[in-house]
């Protein structure tokens, strides 16, 4: 039996592997789509490596809308096959895949005419409905009528909203989620290693047999030997694919998403609100005591790793929201904005009639390397089937089918048992039953490692921050237990304090680097190091917002 946990030794026992082992697959990118592919190739019982140059979900993975949903957008687009598709996978992954990880949230699709625009919306939700299937883990959409919602959802304006319908779909910490696929990949034998770059391919004729990658912590390189290459890059294919000097079957366009964050009395509503705009949806999500409300869909060009939000994306938000909320939102209540960009797929083989799609694209640009690109978060499990499922010819060998279907995820088993004993294990641990369960939700039965370590220093049951859940013993556990190799990794990825805290955690930097210090054996000056860096990246991202604050308070006086 393999460990899941992603420590700093395994860490070096992984390098030590990728140099001196031979592999059957070798997946690149640790987005949700690469750790599906290692899961999927480990769980197969093929010997599986996989690299990612930085953190795992460190791109589009952790700046999703953080919802698993069927896509009620593309109904109109009548892409049935990608809901029904999108749908099954929330069905499996509410029920068992990830239960701890993946929630019900409901949602009202308000209503701003009485009978067309109910009859029409009413006939969409109702097909979403049946495009499940058979499998009912989440309940049907309702109608509401205007006095209901008024009591749900008092924010909506009662002047222009003449009633609604609640549907249902689910959320999910993205970042979290991607993670902990990746830790149920090493518990099934794959060997996982960040901040490893693949520089360039390894070649025997025209057959790819592998990658020189860089260690990018020790400067080290390392030559990986792998029967099939399987690349996930999503916004990074394009660059990837000239880097390896491979001609490919598509092209990757980008479209930027800009989520902003709020506190929860900013809204007052029972349910998540979900909103028609000129150009696509706007969601209005609840998170915690928060909201997460976007997104927007814009083309980008810019930089791939660090995209950021504008001052005219943050307008839109708040202006598309403003037409139904009441009172409207304003600038100076938002507390935090990420920007996270999607791939889109362009066919190269039929340029005349090249169109962008959030189907996915599996490729096959040289014996021994496939890739795979678009689709979306909801589908990362069928993406991750369908590229091994084309890696796995490169083997020349009958080998096992997909079962990920019917895989659960670390922390799954046990936890519907441990979701009904939170007073027990609040009195056991001397946790209050909130913490207990914030734990629960997102540990799941691997809540018995973070309170072995309060177990061994009770300073680690204290919360990080007094107005968040979030317990040191969660820091140390991010580093010792979930891969994290910086502060940026805990705050942006393990937590979402980069968003969830007024000054996107930077008050915190100190104490988590102090925390995870020893676990990764800094020196005084590597601690250091981590801490400015993050300062550097949050007062980046911090200047679109800060030129509509200013632009605001000039308006305001």
């Amino acid at each position: 039996m393999f460990l899941s946990q992603l420590s700093p030794e395994q860490r070096d026992s992984a390098i030590s592997e990728l140099s001196s082992e031979s592999f059957d697959i070798l997946v690149i990118g640790g987005g949700v789509t690469g750790v599906g592919a290692a899961l999927d190739a480990a769980s197969r019982g093929l010997k599986v490596a996989l690299i990612e140059s930085q953190d795992l979900a460190s791109g589009t993975s952790s700046r999703s809308s953080k919802l698993i949903h069927g896509g009620l957008r593309y109904l109109e687009q009548y892409d049935f096959k990608l809901v029904r598709e999108a749908l099954h996978e929330r069905e499996l992954m509410v029920s068992s895949l990830s239960p701890h990880l993946v929630k019900p949230v409901g949602f009202l699709f308000p209503l701003t005419e009485k009978f067309k625009e109910r009859t029409y919306v009413g006939a969409g939700l109702a097909l979403y409905d049946a495009l499940r299937g058979f499998q009912r883990a989440l309940p049907w959409h309702k109608h509401i009528g205007q006095k209901q919602i008024n009591e749900i959802a008092p924010s909506l304006r009662p002047d222009l909203i003449t009633g609604a319908i609640k549907y249902f779909d689910a959320q999910v910490d993205d970042a979290r989620h991607t993670m902990t696929i990746a830790r149920t990949a090493a518990r099934h034998g794959a060997v996982i290693a960040t901040r490893v770059s693949a520089e360039s391919l390894l070649r025997e004729g025209k057959r790819v047999v592998g990658v020189k990658a860089k260690d990018l912590e020790s400067g080290k390189t390392i030559n990986i030997s792998a029967t099939a290459t399987v690349m996930c890059a999503g916004v990074w294919s394009d660059e990837l694919h000239a880097k390896f000097e491979l001609k490919p079957g598509y092209n990757v366009a980008m479209s930027k998403g800009v989520h902003i964050v709020l506190p929860g009395s900013a809204i007052k509503s029972n349910a998540g609100i979900i909103l028609k705009t000129p150009v696509s949806v706007l969601f209005l999500i609840p998170w915690g005591d928060k909201w997460i409300v976007g997104t927007t869909d814009t083309p980008y060009t810019g930089d791939r790793a660090e995209p950021l939000a504008s001052r005219e994306d943050v307008q839109y938000i708040l202006d598309q929201a403003n037409r139904v909320l009441s009172p409207k939102l304003d600038v100076s209540q938002i507390i935090g904005v990420y920007a996270g960009l999607r791939p889109l797929v362009a066919n190269n083989k039929d340029s005349a009639t090249t169109k962008l799609s959030r189907e996915h694209t599996v490729d096959r640009p040289a014996a021994g390397f496939v890739s795979i690109a678009g689709g979306k978060y909801t589908t990362y499990r069928v993406m991750a089937k369908d590229a091994i499922d084309r890696a796995v010819i490169e083997l020349r060998a009958i080998k096992p089918e997909s079962v990920t279907d019917k895989l659960p995820l670390v922390g799954t088993d046990g936890y519907f048992a441990l979701a009904q004993q939170v007073e027990r294990l609040s009195e056991t641990s001397g946790l209050d039953a909130a913490t207990i369960t914030h734990l629960l939700d997102r540990y799941g039965s691997m809540i018995s490692e973070v309170l072995a370590l309060i177990e061994a220093n009770p300073k680690l049951a204290a919360k990080v921050d007094k107005d968040l859940l979030y317990i040191k013993a969660e820091i140390e556990y991010a580093a010792s237990y979930e891969g994290a190799r910086t502060v940026d990794d805990v705050i942006s990825r393990r937590t979402r304090i980069a968003f969830e805290a007024s000054d996107h955690g930077v008050h915190l930097a100190d104490e988590i680097a102090a925390i995870i210090a020893p676990v990764l054996g800094w020196s005084a000056k590597e601690r250091k190091a981590s801490v400015t860096a993050y300062e550097e990246l949050v007062d980046r991202e911090l200047e679109a917002l800060d030129e509509l604050l200013e632009e605001h308070e000039s308006l305001s006086s």
